[in-house]
């Protein structure tokens, strides 16, 4: 069986899928903006879908808008081997993150059906829906919901910044039914591998051109409000103010203190949201609403940064004379990535001499969800200078073959099994 990636299609494709962007162009790269069911969303997904239907692939969606492309294999009640991500892509972000999992799992298994491959199970691609938070405020939602870690009722419920439900909105787009029909049982797929950048420097950095993902970070979310006095900014004495930015920043100081306090290179914490009321250069802020991502292999390590800061913000109740309050939005286990498949993915790296660096991912993606129904693994590959969601995001093609081609690999070993 000899596996041919078409480099030039799949550099052209990825090109193309970049041209469904509301996104103005830029200088420095390629500029793509695709919010989940968004006009340009619904292209791309149609898009891919013809793709899909030239290879003679079967295709159906759930409610939620989650895309299943299926190669039905010579024993099709089998569960099948799956691989996928998504397309969707924050404002202004770059080209690869995602789309590389999707357009290289597609050409993956068009390679492996050129090859003459008999597969025993199904070969499945999935298009998730909303990986990025961007509309409703969390990620990986087909993956959770596809996961059963979501609730359905709760997550029609949530509202986008328009304050339209994810019920309205995934009708208007064409996908209906109730939520609880996108589980999937746990044996509904043998395997799980997923392609993507590694939205880091080490590969790049140490010259190795496949990292295999031995762990993937789990991230928690919190919302803190802090509420304090506010008035003119002329008029308000300094002894007698309560600014809540003040105190905000330095419950922002707060949070890298004690996530550099741990030692440990997987903990990671990040205020990356600050709205400020009433948000005038002339008035003292009264208001101020904190979103907090903290990430960690370690479940316990990072509810230890957690305890840490609250007393500093019981401190900062005292010494500030402000509110503070703490909403937890989601807070998610770390997963493993299966003994099997990374000694699969090994194996085929020593056969056709590829370098590799077994590594942690410390960004999260639907295989952290997936792997609540199956084994899973991942396979990294270099981006420029580590960087992601932006512009300037960039794989190369000749890694972006070697990462489909290693994906194709693994899959027909899987499937075979």
């Amino acid at each position: 069986m000899q596996i041919q990636i078409d480099q030039a299609r799949l550099t052209s494709e990825l090109q193309t899928l970049a041209t469904f962007t509301d996104a103005e162009p830029v200088s420095d790269g390629t500029s793509v903006t695709r919010v989940v069911f968004s006009s340009d969303d619904l292209r791309a997904r149609a898009w891919l879908q013809e793709l899909a239907t030239a290879e003679g692939f079967e295709i159906c969606d759930d409610a939620v808008g989650n895309i299943f492309i299926r190669w039905t294999g010579t024993e099709p009640h089998l569960p099948a081997v799956a691989t996928g991500s998504h397309t969707d892509a924050i404002p202004h972000a770059g080209m690869y993150d995602g789309t590389v999992g999707v357009l290289g799992g597609l050409e993956a298994m068009r390679a492996l059906k050129r090859s003459g491959l008999r597969p025993r199970r199904s070969i499945e691609l999935v298009m998730f829906t909303s990986e990025e938070p961007t509309r409703f405020g969390i990620g990986c939602l087909g993956s959770r919901l596809i996961s059963g870690t979501l609730d359905p009722f709760r997550a029609d419920a949530m509202q986008d910044k328009e304050e339209a439900t994810l019920a309205a909105v995934r009708t208007t787009a064409g996908f209906s039914g109730t939520l609880s029909s996108v589980r999937l049982p746990a044996d509904y797929y043998h395997a799980w591998l997923e392609l993507h950048i590694e939205q880091g420097p080490l590969l790049e950095r140490e010259g190795i051109p496949i990292g295999i993902v031995t762990s993937i970070a789990a991230p928690a979310g919190y919302r803190f409000t802090i509420t304090g006095f506010g008035g003119h900014a002329g008029a308000l004495l300094m002894p007698d103010r309560k600014d809540a930015l003040c105190a905000a920043a330095e419950l922002i100081l707060s949070v890298e203190k004690h996530a550099l306090a741990t030692g440990a290179i997987d903990t990671v914490a990040t205020v990356g949201t600050c709205d400020v009321h009433p948000g005038a250069v002339n008035s003292v802020p009264s208001r101020v609403v904190l979103q907090l991502d903290i990430r960690d292999t370690d479940p316990v390590r990072r509810e230890s940064v957690m305890q840490s800061i609250r007393q500093d913000c019981e401190q900062l109740r005292q010494h500030r004379k402000a509110a503070i309050t703490e909403e937890l939005v989601n807070a998610d286990v770390p997963a493993q990535s299966s003994p099997h498949i990374i000694q699969l993915l090994e194996t085929v790296c020593t056969e056709q001499s590829i370098q590799y660096k077994k590594m942690v991912s410390r960004a999260y993606h639907d295989s952290l969800f997936m792997a609540r129904i199956a084994p899973i693994a991942m396979i990294f590959i270099p981006c420029r200078n580590g960087v992601s969601h932006r512009p300037d995001e960039y794989a190369a093609p000749a890694d972006t073959t070697l990462g489909v081609h290693l994906l194709a690999s693994v899959l027909a070993k899987l499937a075979l099994e």
